[in-house]
């Protein structure tokens, strides 16, 4: 199937939004915390998105089951996973982040075994994901191990990252079994959920101090809840629509890419032979696994 010029554009605009979401995130937390950076993020997007559900004149579910789902979707696709990748980027960098979140779509797959009807584990799937779990082996390293002796900063900040990534992959699987909602209504009820938890959970924290108007950080913020959450959700369930899930799994294969020549391009950090050995063999995992259903 020969594609149009516009998927290939829907896809790379997405990898460009969400994989630029790591170099803004290192940027905001330099000067803000990171639940005042999740918070802002939520809340711009929210905004965006209820405006244009109000604009096309959608209407909002009125059943609880749909709301249930939405605050679910709210604490494991945005408010956990945003929280824990903006906390580890305080201690390794962005396109580390980048590399250890390529984990998700294979830990989506094993849990995709257990909990919905019809997908298999094979021996290749299998290979995948311990190619990729060797990947992740690779980048942490002994030396993050070893700091356990003491404070173990890296590590902990690591582990954190692989956490939201495992959110995420959580997040696929319960959206998959939501009740059928309209794409942008059903985002927009997700990020006002998400941003009634989080506002509330800065503020109790002490942690809602203002930003100051033109610093970096607020434009990072700004960026993130424009470009990097409203835009790319939209971008997102319009590939969805017009290309479907298969061509729109090849941005597990960018995104990481993405992130890491960003973070050299743009913040200077150096990638080490482990974080390009460590991305050969997550990438390879992904590909082995996704080879049998292509």
């Amino acid at each position: 199937m020969k594609r149009p010029l516009s998927h290939w554009l829907l896809l790379f605009g997405l990898v460009a939004m969400w994989g630029s979401a790591f170099l803004l995130i290192k940027v905001a937390v330099t000067e803000l915390a990171p639940s005042v950076v999740v918070a802002g993020r939520l809340v711009i997007a929210a905004l965006v998105l209820l405006t244009a559900v109000v604009y096309t004149r959608r209407s909002m579910p009125r059943s609880p089951l749909h709301y249930g789902y939405f605050v679910a979707l709210a604490i494991v696709g945005n408010c956990l996973p945003f929280w824990l990748i903006a906390w580890g980027e305080q201690h390794v960098g962005a396109g580390v982040a980048g590399i250890l979140m390529a984990i998700m779509p294979l830990t989506t797959l094993l849990l995709a075994r257990w909990t919905i009807a019809g997908e298999r584990f094979d021996a290749k799937r299998i290979t995948g994901f311990v190619l990729g779990f060797l990947g992740i082996v690779v980048l942490v390293g002994p030396d993050a191990i070893l700091e356990l002796q003491g404070a173990g900063t890296v590590f902990w900040a690591q582990a954190a990252i692989l956490g939201a990534a495992i959110c995420y992959a959580i997040n696929t699987i319960v959206a998959r079994h939501r009740p059928k909602t309209d794409s942008l209504v059903a985002a927009t009820g997700t990020l006002i959920a998400a941003s009634l938890i989080m506002v509330p959970i800065t503020a109790l924290a002490g942690e809602a101090y203002a930003i100051e108007l033109g610093g970096k950080a607020a434009i990072a913020v700004l960026a993130l809840g424009l470009v990097s959450t409203a835009l790319a959700t939209v971008t997102f369930f319009k590939l969805i629509d017009v290309a479907g899930p298969t061509f729109l799994s090849l941005i597990n294969y960018l995104i990481p890419l993405w992130a890491l020549l960003g973070s050299m391009l743009f913040l200077g950090e150096k990638a080490e032979w482990r974080a390009l050995a460590a991305l050969a063999l997550i990438l390879s995992g992904i590909a082995l696994a996704e080879y049998k259903r292509r």
